[in-house]
């Protein structure tokens, strides 16, 4: 290293303590990189690798980017996942013995960047820790650009917790050294930093009132990685919020994605709840909705304070289209807040806190005169903060700049001294002006002017062809240019040395004044966060208002009961993306005596639809907001656990079957009585009977142990006759008809099981070649037609089919599928000894308190002693 240029030793030191980032090295108007880092550096960003003489035989690779254009530079390393640590220059350096000192001044990390074109204004954007508590783990998150924090445990694996991360859209997780390794491989599949932190020793006390011990790790893991991240004041991180899990009605990320919560299954917003619950217009109020429907209450007495404000709203029309425009006037308080926090907030950005606090009396008072109950209540939960408000107005400028080093962000009358400097400033430029013109009539140059640049100051220039006018008795030679002769005389320089320190001193005492405002307000961020977390409410509220009004949703009802009943729900946005007049509406009624519902039904019937729609509608219930459907009385859910669709886990190595049970385990294993369970074919991802047997056996569990109100579908048509073994279950079915040879969809849900699956009509529909369809025909012929007093081999049936032995049999019903359960026949039969000991045997069962498996066991054992 001793061999290296001093600047070159500096740099590697600097890098030595932050090997796991890029280095933005600071050199003048450039932030360089050197070595691995610009190689690679120079690859991912697209900019040129050029070298430099380091004091060694060999060059040494570079790449920089402009320091006024570091900032997209960085947002893209770290939106690649990535980290950049940021060294300044830290010494002046006129005054610098040697190597100006640097200094890395801020690490920037997928967790902690503030703004930038990738930002989502209206999504928070955290950064977590986890540790580990007994068998489960323990979280906290916060948002470095709000001060939102959170704490909560996670049951179950590692798996679990990093569902609930990229639920989260979490992109960096803090961790200790031991689990980091238990992490790493895992956590890249779900495109989640890991960041090491082993150091615990930060003082939490001001986070954890509210915070239970065992997750007091967790949150000083992640506040002291984020303090020696970030290297400034954090006097805007607000206390750890604990979630309690019977607080609120716990979605899985499986279930999340299934209902299609936040973003669609193609990963878009559009066709999703989010998408169509959002008419929020202030980015704290779509983020405060976001966070609503993460996290759907589970508290009866809080859902219905919602629904109240809402209904309140809904009565109070003019008001909430006034509210609404007052709104729209208030900028992103708590992201404000975070910026004067860090110290970056600029002149524009307290401009804008200063117009946002003007519009809140007047919120303020509408909430005041609504004469409604709950909205006279949220009113006076605001702060209106009119001292903070008038500060700003008496100390910045109507439209400052956006530096604040350009001058014109404090306003005139604010400090006396800047006053005396501006004023001598804007003479001096007015004397100028005078002296031009006055030099002009003495010289007889029209075209003479006054100009001037950083270098020479102040000069008066004239043409080559008008220099012999000049008097050169009082002009002194400045400049020569090509066309043009420079001067200065006596009495301008004594007036550039006023203006020029005049305006020198202007912006440095402008600068001092505007940091001495910045520090004076960060005393009143927990105000402004307090009154940004109310006015977001609002903001929600006065949405979820037109909304209701807009899709004419209904109020629903709550009892404490576990009775669930929706006439006439819609699934709000298939309704939506589609012509309202079209959408086919269905009740739902699950009594306590009667509350599993064995759906069948053709594909693309509308089976699935049916099903997110009736836990869409609890959703919306339990986040405050009014729901599609004529009348809703709901039961208060803890849970929603959803088996619908299903792809393979490619990152985590598992086929789609293992996908499904896994869920499926998930869910059965974590269910209450008071939970809502809905299934989707299950058991279809593997053969027939093993299918047939798992979904069978998943029903009877669920109907014996836990008594969740369950929704299940199935294209296993002999489950329906499992009503009449386990009285909850009642079948239903999505009525469909058959047209001139063409399967019409009624989507209209309707008591009993279906006749009929018309697959091969949905195959039609999707355009397969003419030749399969009718090949599929004549080969559901013949199974249709299989001997029912014959045991059922199927790979017998398909062996003859391919050998073309069979002839396609007549019977009088061909409709008929092959029933996993046997007909009894009334007529007499005659039977050997052999026989005679199997219709024992098949007496003596307990059909009821047998597995699919064993009774598919005992028939195999029965088969054989039969064809012996």
């Amino acid at each position: 290293m001793t061999t290296y240029t001093p600047m070159i030793q500096q740099y590697l030191g600097v890098k030595e303590g932050h090997k796991d980032a890029f280095l933005f090295y600071r050199l003048g108007d450039f932030y360089e990189m050197f070595f691995d880092d610009a190689t690679r550096a120079s690859q991912l960003l697209e900019i040129t690798l050029t070298s430099r003489d380091a004091g060694m035989k060999e060059r040494i690779p570079m790449c920089g980017v402009p320091h006024h254009a570091a900032k997209n530079y960085i947002e893209t390393l770290v939106q690649k996942g990535y980290k950049v640590a940021i060294c300044e220059q830290t010494e002046d350096p006129k005054h610098a013995k040697g190597v100006v000192r640097r200094e890395v001044v801020q690490v920037v990390t997928p967790g902690t960047i503030m703004d930038g074109k990738a930002i989502d204004q209206k999504s928070n954007l955290y950064i977590a820790s986890a540790v580990k508590v007994a068998a489960d783990f323990g979280v906290s998150y916060l948002d470095l650009s709000t001060g939102e924090a959170f704490a909560t445990y996670i049951e179950g694996d590692a798996r679990d917790l990093l569902h609930y991360l990229q639920s989260l859209r979490i992109k960096e997780l803090v961790v200790s050294t031991g689990l980091f390794d238990e992490l790493y491989e895992l956590a890249s599949a779900y495109s989640i930093v890991l960041s090491i932190e082993d150091e615990l020793a930060i003082d939490v006390v001001r986070y954890t009132p509210e915070v239970p011990q065992p997750l007091h790790a967790a949150v000083q893991k992640l506040m002291h990685y984020v303090t020696k991240t970030q290297m400034r004041a954090l006097d805007h991180i607000q206390a750890f919020q604990f979630i309690e899990a019977n607080s609120i009605l716990k979605i899985d990320t499986h279930s999340k994605r299934n209902l299609e919560l936040i973003q669609s299954l193609r990963g878009e917003q559009k066709g999703s709840l989010l998408w169509l619950l959002d008419d929020t217009v202030t980015a704290m109020g779509g983020r405060k909705l976001k966070q609503w429907i993460h996290q759907p209450l589970a508290s009866r007495k809080a859902i219905e304070s919602r629904l109240q404000i809402v209904t309140e709203l809904l009565e109070n029309y003019f008001m909430r289209l006034e509210l609404q425009e007052s709104l729209k006037k208030v900028y992103d308080l708590e992201r404000l807040a975070g910026r004067i926090a860090f110290g970056s907030v600029g002149g524009r950005d307290l401009a804008q806190l200063r117009d946002s606090l003007r519009q809140i009396p007047a919120i303020e008072k509408m909430l005041a005169d609504s004469n409604a109950n709950e909205l006279m209540k949220l009113g006076k939960k605001i702060d209106n903060c009119s001292d903070i408000e008038q500060f700003l107005a008496e100390a910045i400028t109507d439209n400052p700049p956006i530096s604040i080093k350009e001058g014109d962000v404090i306003r005139e009358g604010y400090h006396h001294q800047l006053d005396d400097y501006r004023y001598a400033s804007r003479n001096g430029k007015d004397w100028i002006a005078q002296l031009e013109q006055k030099e002009r009539q003495l010289t007889g140059v029209k075209t003479l002017k006054i100009g001037y640049n950083r270098i020479f100051g102040y000069y008066i220039e004239l043409t080559k062809s008008n220099v012999h006018l000049a008097d050169l008795t009082r002009y002194e030679r400045k400049q020569t240019l090509a066309n043009a002769e420079r001067y200065i005389t006596d009495e301008l320089k004594e007036k550039e040395a006023i203006i020029l320190n005049a305006q020198e001193k202007s912006l440095e005492l402008e600068y001092e004044l505007f940091t001495d405002i910045r520090e004076k307000i960060k005393p009143f961020i927990p105000r402004i966060q307090a009154l940004a977390s109310t006015i977001s409410e609002v903001d929600v509220y006065a949405s979820f208002a037109t909304i209701a009004e807009r899709y004419q949703f209904t109020k629903p009802q709550f009892h404490d009961g576990t009775a669930l009943k929706i006439i006439n729900g819609r699934h709000p946005v298939v309704e939506k993306m589609m012509n309202k007049s079209l959408y086919v509406p269905n009740d739902c009624i699950l009594a306590t005596e009667e509350n599993m519902m064995l759906i069948t039904g053709p594909n693309m019937s509308g089976k699935s639809t049916f099903m997110r729609q009736v836990a869409l509608i609890q959703v919306m219930a339990q986040i405050g907001c009014y729901v599609p459907a004529e009348e809703a009385v709901l039961p208060i859910t803890d849970q929603i656990f959803t088996r619908i669709g299903a792809a393979d886990d490619l990152a985590g190595g598992q086929s789609t079957f293992m996908v499904e049970m896994l869920e499926s385990q998930h869910a059965i294993v974590n269910a209450t009585e008071r939970s809502l369970l809905l299934f989707d074919e299950i058991g279809r991802g593997t053969s027939t009977y093993d299918g047939m047997s798992l979904a069978q056996a998943m029903m009877e569990y669920i109907h014996k142990e836990i008594g969740a109100n369950t929704l299940f579908s199935t294209h296993y048509h002999e489950l329906t006759a499992l009503e009449q073994a386990l009285p909850k279950l009642r079948n239903v079915h999505v009525a469909a008809a058959e047209q001139d040879g063409k399967v019409v969809f009624l989507h209209k849900v309707k008591e009993g099981p279906a006749d009929q699956s018309y697959g091969i009509h949905v195959a039609e529909l999707a355009e397969l070649p003419p030749a399969i369809i009718e090949r599929a025909r004549q080969l559901l012929a013949i199974f249709e037609a299989a001997d029912s007093d014959e045991p059922v081999v199927i790979e017998k049936i398909v062996e003859r089919i391919v050998e073309k032995e069979v002839a396609v049999p007549q019977k009088e019903d061909q409709s008929n599928q092959l029933s996993f359960f046997a007909e009894h026949k009334e007529e007499p039969q005659h039977y050997d000894a052999t026989e005679q000991e199997v219709i024992a045997e098949l007496k003596a069962m307990n059909i009821s308190g047998t597995t699919p498996m064993d009774a598919l066991q005992l028939i195999y054992k029965l088969q054989q002693a039969l064809l012996k």
